[in-house]
């Protein structure tokens, strides 16, 4: 090992060890410190790897909160470190060639492979692998704890959570386990929001969106429309029964039916086949039956049918990312335990989150909902239902901010060399569902193209997007969308800033720190933190 290494190496040591404690178990990092990675023991024998990148655009400047996103991958079983990172929104792709279109842009980026058994993660025993959403939030919360508390720096930065498809299920979670950590004083951050792009919210929204969507763009006639409206609705009675894994079961064969009645519709863009894109699932597993884990392998495909001429992640990320982490244990195969993941999942996997969306726009906090106009397995249809279904209004969020004054009253207190109070003037209030649906959509352009590349409607803290054009990973061929989705999630936005895309939006920079609810627009007495 050369000289210079075996310095960095001890820097490195230096710098990570009053930084985390308890279960973290190794930890390493670019010599400029713009890159940051390790494993967090969550539990014992359930190691979780994280990745962090730092903004070369990263602004000093205690007056402006520059943003860390934290991307939440689906699957269940499909890795944030890889496909995440190198498919989607990280500084490089799988050639590792520079991204032009990175969140690097605007802000810093934390990948982490969820849930443990995922990616790098890893379990030393298959028992240990998650079986419910609240399970992985746990264990993310930990990650987080681990992370942020020794880091000041971090700390003044307001996390937003980004997920797509199943990974809505885990932020939705997360959102509220995070939370209650901060309540607690056990974890010191600003949660900034949660986005759900053509997230897994409700399924069974999603199964009865599916036969109506695929007859109106004719890929199924009247004949497929019955039988996939029939086993919809066994699909609901038995999520009805809390029968989920029947359901799960149920699902799977519903999927056979659309794709036999379809002609092999590819579920992530109803344009298309199944196989015509190089990152869908083949037509010869869907031959071959493999429906339960159709929706887990479509994402593990990603792994090794990335486009252009470059390796395929499984290559990739068991080869030169490998080696330059130099902390991945020899016995752990990047994404040699997704597959297990998904399964121990099953039991979860068709419980919906409605509620838990419903409690964080209840706080107070910024749920910003994307969907690609192509997409069918979690079609712009049922994501459409599922947000009607919301349930707060001026009653349930007074209540909640009044329970966030008191403990605001309490935490003052307890805590007077700590804190200052500041009043607001006015009450921040939601004023539910009925307002948002009532809205008009406002149309968004790109550069000088007149075309209307998709829509937009913000009331308070919920704001939703229709992205043209799109299918499921939006990411993928819309990278200047989801800038601008994850911009307007951190609420520091000026829309010229998106290559030229512009949108008229309302913001708010709502994030939730201490004990209480903070708005720009003013909310119940908060709490702000002397150095």
């Amino acid at each position: 090992m050369e000289k210079s290494h075996v310095v960095f190496l001890l820097v490195s040591l230096l710098f990570f060890l009053p930084l985390f404690h308890g279960g973290f178990s190794s930890a390493a990092g670019t010599q400029d410190g713009s890159e940051l990675w390790g494993y967090v023991e969550v539990r014992p024998k359930a190691h979780m790897f994280w990745w962090y990148y730092r903004s070369p655009h990263r602004v000093q400047d205690p007056n402006k909160s520059w943003p860390i996103i934290l991307w939440l991958q689906g699957g269940p079983g499909a890795s944030g470190v890889g496909i995440g990172n190198f498919e989607e929104v990280g500084p490089f792709d799988t050639d590792l060639k520079p991204r032009n279109t990175t969140w690097l842009q605007k802000a810093d980026l934390l990948f982490v492979d969820n849930p443990v058994g995922t990616g790098y993660s890893f379990v030393e025993d298959t028992k240990l692998l998650v079986k419910t959403d609240e399970e992985a939030a746990a264990d993310l919360t930990t990650l987080l704890i681990e992370i942020f508390n020794r880091n000041e720096n971090l700390q003044q930065s307001p996390l937003y959570i980004v997920a797509e498809s199943y990974g809505g299920k885990y932020a939705a979670t997360l959102g509220l386990s995070a939370l209650k950590a901060i309540e607690a004083g056990k974890l010191k951050l600003k949660l900034g929001g949660v986005a759900l792009g053509d997230s897994w919210i409700s399924p069974e929204d999603f199964v009865f969106s599916w036969g109506p969507l695929l007859r109106d763009v004719s890929r199924i006639d009247h004949s497929g429309f019955k039988k996939s409206n029939s086993l919809a609705q066994q699909i609901k009675q038995q999520i009805d029964d809390g029968h989920f894994e029947e359901a799960t079961s149920s699902w799977s064969e519903l999927e056979d039916v659309i794709s036999t009645s379809s002609n092999s519709v590819d579920f992530y863009n109803f344009l298309l086949d199944s196989g015509m894109d190089p990152v869908s699932l083949t037509a010869d597993e869907l031959s071959r039956g493999i429906a339960m884990k159709r929706y887990s392998r479509y994402l593990t495909s990603l792994r090794s049918s990335v486009g252009g001429d470059g390796d395929g992640l499984d290559t990739l990320l068991n080869g030169v990312i490998k080696k330059k982490l130099n902390i991945i244990p020899e016995n752990v195969t990047w994404g040699g335990q997704s597959d297990l993941v998904f399964t121990s999942l099953a039991g979860d996997f068709m419980r919906p989150r409605i509620n838990e969306v419903d409690e964080l726009l209840a706080k107070g906090v910024n749920v910003t909902v994307y969907n690609g106009q192509l997409d069918v397995i979690c079609a712009t249809k049922g994501t459409e239902a599922w947000v009607e279904k919301l349930k707060y209004d001026d009653t349930s969020l007074s209540l909640s901010l009044s329970r966030a004054r008191a403990q605001t009253n309490k935490q003052t207190s307890k805590h007077k060399n700590k804190y200052k109070l500041i009043n607001c003037i006015t009450l921040f209030r939601w004023e539910g569902l009925e307002t948002f649906l009532s809205m008009e959509r406002t149309p968004m352009y790109c550069g000088n193209d007149k075309m209307t590349k998709g829509y937009t409607k913000t009331y308070r803290n919920l704001h939703f997007y229709w992205i043209l054009g799109a299918g499921h990973f939006v990411s993928q061929n819309h990278h200047i969308f989801l800038v601008l989705l994850a911009l307007t999630v951190a609420s520091a936005i000026i829309m010229s800033f998106i290559h030229g895309c512009h949108v008229l939006v309302t913001t708010s920079n709502n994030y939730y720190h201490h004990d209480s609810v903070i708005t720009n627009t003013c909310s119940v007495p908060i709490l702000i933190a002397h150095g």
